[in-house]
């Protein structure tokens, strides 16, 4: 009796280059713009190439079949390297200017994000302690919490906060 065999598994994807990326787009660094070199299923060569994705904020364009971050594109497109994580200095994530994009650590971005819209503070890195009846103030360095203390007022909670994030995380601190 013969054997079976088992279908080959699928090839690994072949990673995107920044020679096909240039074949295919042209980015222009003052703009943060992609535009179409050739015509491509139903798109024009001329044409800018990205859409917003309403759930993350971020521009993705479609490449060869698959779904790429523009702003990691945009460091592609420059360096010719992928990139790790890439951090948008002014905050804006569809804003992918060669100026507003810059290589960071996760901690980094994270560092570098906005208050986040359940904090019911207003300030970055700082809780109401209801047991404590005071203002805690804390930031996360390398996933790890880090407590800064407990303040009675939310100026000097925030005043602490905001040091030791330009102390830890220098031109990535937003405060």
């Amino acid at each position: 009796m013969a054997e079976i065999s088992k279908p080959e598994p699928c090839a690994e994807r072949k990673r995107l280059t920044a020679e096909r990326l240039r074949e295919l787009l042209r980015y222009e660094p003052a703009t943060g713009e992609f535009v179409r070199r050739v015509d491509r299923r139903g798109y024009r060569a001329g044409t800018k190439a990205g859409s917003f994705n309403s759930k993350n904020g971020y521009i993705y364009i479609r490449v060869d079949g698959r779904n790429y971050m523009a702003h990691r594109l945009a460091w592609l497109y420059v360096t010719g390297s992928w990139p790790g994580a890439i951090d948008h200095a002014n905050g804006n994530k569809t804003e992918n200017r060669w100026t507003n994009l810059r290589e960071a650590t996760k901690s980094q971005n994270a560092a570098n994000s906005k208050v986040r819209s359940d904090n019911s503070s207003g300030v970055k890195g700082v809780y109401w302690d209801v047991k404590q009846q005071r203002w805690c103030a804390f930031l996360t360095l390398d996933g790890k919490y880090k407590y800064l203390g407990r303040f009675a007022s939310l100026e000097a909670a925030a005043r602490i906060r905001s040091s030791a994030a330009r102390e830890f995380f220098g031109e990535f601190a937003r405060t």
